[in-house]
């Protein structure tokens, strides 16, 4: 039987349209919460400008002061109110295995879904990207770090569902997005 809440939390590596995912959901009408938020909100409180060495330092700092379940932790009431409110919501941001695991005792219902892109393809994306672009020669060493840093490969190996996102058209990851929405019986009214 299948439990009358839902958080679907999107997982995968650099590039392969998680954000994208989680930004469609919301325009939807679905609750979002980005685990980003709390590096952004952490600087605004130390009056710090928001900028990648920043980040960094903040994330470092979090993960050395709560452990690799951190953003999960610093997120965990404002996942509980969404849910008071309603039946389901969206996270983008989930990384590490133990962001999952500690979700995963808190909420049963949490759904895993790997947005799976190519290298090629993400590493194309990363490098064409406004904010924070990657170099071509350095988004592989980028995952290799993820992986080897941010425990990233749990999250995404036992994920629940898969969208491929391998082409040029953000329609086709819309489409397998609303696929799943109907899959999963979720209605945007929530």
């Amino acid at each position: 039987m299948q439990e009358s809440k839902i958080i679907l939390a999107f997982v995968g590596m650099p590039g392969a349209g998680k954000s994208e995912a989680a930004a469609y959901l919301q325009k939807k009408g679905f609750p979002f919460i980005r685990f980003g938020q709390v590096t952004d909100n952490g600087l605004l409180e130390m009056g710090l400008p928001l900028t990648p060495d920043n980040e960094k330092m903040f994330r470092e700092k979090i993960r050395k002061e709560l452990g690799m379940a951190a953003y999960a932790i610093k997120s965990v009431s404002a996942i509980e109110k969404m849910l008071s409110e309603n039946d389901f919501i969206v996270i983008d941001g989930l990384y590490s295995w133990e962001e999952y695991v500690y979700l995963k005792q808190k909420f049963s219902y949490l759904t895993l879904v790997h947005v799976f892109s190519e290298p090629t393809k993400r590493y194309e994306r990363l490098a064409k990207r406004s904010i924070r672009p990657v170099p071509l020669g350095d988004s592989y060493k980028r995952d290799t770090a993820e992986l080897e840093n941010l425990n990233k490969g749990g999250p995404i190996a036992i994920a629940d569902y898969l969208i491929e996102n391998n082409t040029d058209s953000i329609e086709d990851l819309y489409k397998s997005l609303d696929q799943l929405i109907e899959r999963l019986k979720i209605n945007d009214k929530n």
